[in-house]
């Protein structure tokens, strides 16, 4: 893996082709478009993490949406998870803005960045635990860049959860055994031997299932954002 920073890992990232099946569908989406966006150049590539490189709180997903990060080239952008992710992050004070609508709209965070254990749109919203395997070198490498100031992470789903903590792991953390199991509100400290320990908050995923049938409400996310950020040392509102 490169030993360059943020901004290297993020150029390797998108240009990354490891995994047959989900090149080919990020691409044909990339091409055949949704209506809705006919007039978009899709990014149609892996996307990498966004936010800066000295984050307190890292954000953890799932995978780009064919139509939103897929399209825009940043991470929930573009799509109504993000809709709902982007307004908690306004609301609580860690984000510029509450839309986020392109990568050049303006948009910033502040003290955290978002990321995804999968860095390619794959069908069905499921990748498998192969892509999620080949994918995890990217998301160790990334924790160890942000391991400096790096002190709490938000998990959205399952699906993060179980592809993080190997990564934890392979990024210097001490995970507790037996591993610790999802759920919304989960808190877990992760041990550093040689450095600052993590902690780990559980959150249901921003996916419209969940935000249309009210299983995460806006004030359940805003909750644990903003005990996240506490926990990270930012000041939220």
């Amino acid at each position: 893996m490169d030993n360059g920073g943020l901004p290297v890992l993020d150029r390797r990232i998108a240009g990354c082709r490891a995994c047959p099946r989900l090149v080919e569908w990020r691409e044909e989406v990339a091409r055949t478009k949704r209506a809705a966006f006919a007039d978009w150049t899709y990014w149609g590539r892996p996307v990498p993490g966004f936010g800066p490189p000295d984050a307190r709180l890292l954000i953890l997903g799932l995978a780009p949406a064919a139509h939103g990060g897929n399209r825009t080239g940043r991470m929930f952008t573009g799509d109504r998870s993000g809709d709902v992710l982007y307004r908690a992050l306004y609301d609580v004070g860690l984000a510029s803005q509450p839309t986020a609508v392109r990568a050049d709209d303006g948009l910033e965070l502040y003290g955290v960045r978002i990321t995804s254990p999968v860095h390619c749109a794959p069908p069905a919203n499921k990748p498998t635990p192969a892509e999620r395997d080949t994918c995890r070198a990217w998301l160790v490498r990334e924790l160890e860049l942000l391991r400096p100031t790096l002190r709490a992470v938000v998990v959205l789903g399952a699906f993060g959860w179980q592809a993080a903590l190997p990564a934890f792991t392979g990024a210097g953390w001490t995970v507790p055994r037996p591993r610790p199991a999802f759920a919304h509100g989960a808190q877990v400290t992760l041990g550093a031997p040689d450095g600052a320990d993590l902690s780990l908050f559980g959150c249901f995923h921003v996916s419209q299932r969940n935000t249309f049938t009210g299983r995460l409400t806006p004030e359940m996310l805003r909750e644990v954002l903003r005990t996240a950020a506490g926990t990270a040392g930012l000041r939220t509102r």
